[in-house]
């Protein structure tokens, strides 16, 4: 859907994460003028794994063809059709309940491998890193960015994709050093996890071929354990989740917006005692030493909302989520198809030379309050859901405990609901509401 906007127009991202980097490319495709602002000095992401589930595999596919065909490239095959959850304490690892999701129904990768895809797709000169941001003030012709440089740019709209430690949730949601707001802070989820990318052939020789070479997902108390491929099999993703029995981060860490500690093997080791070989086998594969990574969320204090006049918010910076159902980073990208498609029809409306132009502050809000009302409900949700998974699956909710059939009705239900969310039937209802809002032609529908 090419839009023609005018010289002005400009979309600031304040952050290079996944939602910021596949909005970026979805503004691309439709011609919106847009520059990506990253506090780092170049790109770079932890070496872990990330999945990603069928509803964000149909946002990348309308969100920017070349999103997905670079993802597809960098995709692990799947071994089995199945998500497959074992009771991990039992002796013999009995099946608990297995999903049927197709071979590339919910395919992972190495996620600086796929950053590092999509990061080769973006325009020459349309990233500045080294910039930190200071304060975003909004003017009456716009918004002026700030950086801690001492640099500002103006911008027609900002979009806050900066994680969860996020700067442009705390302006959106009007919190200061003076006067704080507690949802602009992430809450500590009271469980940590280590995680490792373990090479293949050593994988194989502590767990099996088979349980090596697919997903796995092992239930316990206080504890879980997630397993699957990636790097074209070349190595093993391991993530260990534990309950945290002290119930807090560390004071001076969260002082500090620290969410990684020194860890050890050795705690791995305790948290997995008593149960099956299997899993003690998985303990083993980590190395001595290690970080451990808190896991906060915007659980307990959710954003109330997701804009403040031209500024927005979208991923993690409004929706952190644990991960534990695999749904974040999808989040993100079904934020950037919404994104984009109302920010380039916005871009429409605001040519040079139309009566809508005359109005811009009106109608750049109006956009941005759709994006709002589409993406609200649905992400909070997720987020809150995903704090009753990790419970279903260390065996925490007391209605479920480890009765198999029980578990298999919850989690089949959280997932089902993630997994067949209309993402171009809700952007269009987006759209259409926006057209409505302006009075603009109703052709725009078609091509989505």
């Amino acid at each position: 859907m090419p839009s023609a906007t005018t010289k002005d127009f400009h979309v600031a991202i304040v952050g290079a994460g996944i939602a910021g980097i596949t909005l970026s490319l979805g503004l691309r495709d439709r011609n919106v003028p847009f520059t990506i602002y990253e506090r780092a000095p170049e790109f770079r992401d932890i070496g872990a794994g990330i999945g990603f589930s069928p509803n964000a595999e149909k946002a990348m596919e309308h969100l920017s063809k070349d999103v997905l065909k670079a993802f597809k490239r960098v995709a692990n095959p799947n071994g089995e059709d199945y998500f497959q959850w074992v009771d991990g304490h039992s002796p013999q690892g009995e099946l608990m309940y297995k999903k049927f999701v197709g071979k590339d129904g919910f395919q992972g990768c190495k996620r600086s491998d796929i950053l590092e895809a999509w990061a080769s797709l973006l325009p020459a000169g349309s990233v500045e890193f080294g910039k930190e941001l200071e304060r975003i003030q909004e003017t009456d012709d716009g918004v002026m960015v700030r950086f801690k440089d001492g640099s500002k740019v103006n911008a027609t709209v900002v979009v806050g994709c900066d994680g969860i430690r996020s700067q442009v949730r705390h302006h959106v949601l009007g919190s200061t050093a003076k006067s704080p707001v507690k949802a602009a802070y992430p809450g500590y989820s009271q469980k940590f996890c280590y995680r490792s990318l373990v090479p293949m052939d050593k994988a194989i020789k502590a767990i099996g071929e088979y349980k090596a070479s697919t997903r796995f997902m092992y239930n316990g108390p206080d504890s879980h354990i997630i397993t699957y491929p990636v790097g074209n099999n070349s190595v093993l993703n391991v993530l260990v989740v534990i309950s945290d029995s002290s119930k807090e981060w560390p004071k001076d860490l969260v002082a500090q917006g620290r969410h990684t500690c020194q860890g050890s093997k050795k705690e791995v080791i305790e948290a997995l005692q008593g149960w099956n070989e299997t899993a003690r086998n998985i303990a083993e594969l980590f190395p001595d030493e290690m970080e451990k990574w808190a896991i906060f969320d915007m659980a307990e204090n959710p954003a109330s909302t997701y804009v403040r006049g031209r500024v927005c918010i979208a991923g993690d910076a409004a929706h952190a989520t644990g991960p534990h159902l695999g749904a974040g980073g999808g989040l993100g990208i079904e934020d950037a198809f919404f994104l984009a498609t109302l920010v380039s029809q916005l871009g429409n409306n605001l040519k040079a030379g139309t009566a809508l132009a005359k109005d811009e502050g009106r109608i750049v809000e109006a956009a941005l309050k759709r994006y709002n009302d589409a993406r609200f409900e649905r992400t909070q949700w997720v987020v809150q859901a995903t704090r009753e998974a990790v419970d279903l699956f260390q065996w925490q909710d007391q209605r479920v405990g480890n009765d198999k059939t029980k578990f298999g009705e919850e989690i089949s239900a959280k997932f089902e609901k993630i997994w067949n969310y209309d993402v171009v039937q809700e952007n269009k209802k987006a759209l259409a509401g926006f057209l409505r809002d302006t009075g603009a032609d109703t052709k725009s529908l078609e091509s989505i």
